[in-house]
């Protein structure tokens, strides 16, 4: 990035190049397309809509889920595909060294920021990815059920774009059933739905 911030406080100067870094989020696409079917949706667009989601549901969070953190976590677990790109999860072949593409992503991202700042931001994407703790199998749930919704609105769009499968489908979206259980009864009423309609082949 061009060196176009003048400041002699080193820490301040790291935190706005880091924020205009993490615009080209907007300049990223996923799979998923808006509910208007207009166009697909960006990373950004994406992460804005789970983290008023984890606001929005929070009464429905299992005990001892910190919200907040979650909407921290929302905003903070694709800040990596800025330079590991997008993986379409259902793309098994382009999955296989996701893993290490995000993770060298991460390294090189959060280094930028102040030595705090970046051990926090990464912590959270950790944390997330791992999907071990109450919270992020809360925001994970969030992740898995906004383009599950998408799907629904958009005539099964990715589904049928992937030739995905009702296991399939169910599997990605298992999360939900201990992340936000109070939701997981209406996902399976939407499966069985997008199964009759044909969007899940």
């Amino acid at each position: 990035m061009a060196d176009f911030i003048h400041s002699t406080d080193t820490e301040l100067k790291k935190r706005l190049e880091f924020l205009m870094t993490i615009d080209k989020m907007k300049s990223i696409y996923r799979q998923t397309l808006l509910t208007d079917k207009s166009r697909r949706e960006t990373d950004a667009e994406h992460s804005w809509h789970i983290a008023v989601m984890a606001m929005l549901l929070a009464p429905y969070a299992p005990e001892g889920v910190d919200t907040d953190r979650c909407v921290k976590m929302c905003l903070v677990h694709d800040l990596v595909e800025i330079y590991a790109g997008d993986t379409f999860c259902y793309d098994e072949k382009a999955g296989m060294d996701k893993e290490e593409r995000e993770r060298l992503a991460a390294d090189r991202l959060f280094s930028s920021l102040p030595k705090e700042d970046g051990e926090e931001l990464k912590n959270l994407w950790i944390e997330f990815d791992k999907q071990e703790t109450p919270d992020a199998l809360f925001s994970a749930s969030l992740d898995r059920l906004q383009p599950f919704m998408h799907n629904m609105l958009t005539d099964g769009h990715t589904w049928r774009k992937g030739k995905v499968t009702r296991a399939q489908v169910e599997k990605r979206a298992g999360v939900i059933k201990e992340g936000i259980p109070a939701v997981w009864d209406i996902v399976c009423k939407m499966i069985d739905e997008g199964e009759k309609k044909g969007y899940i082949s």
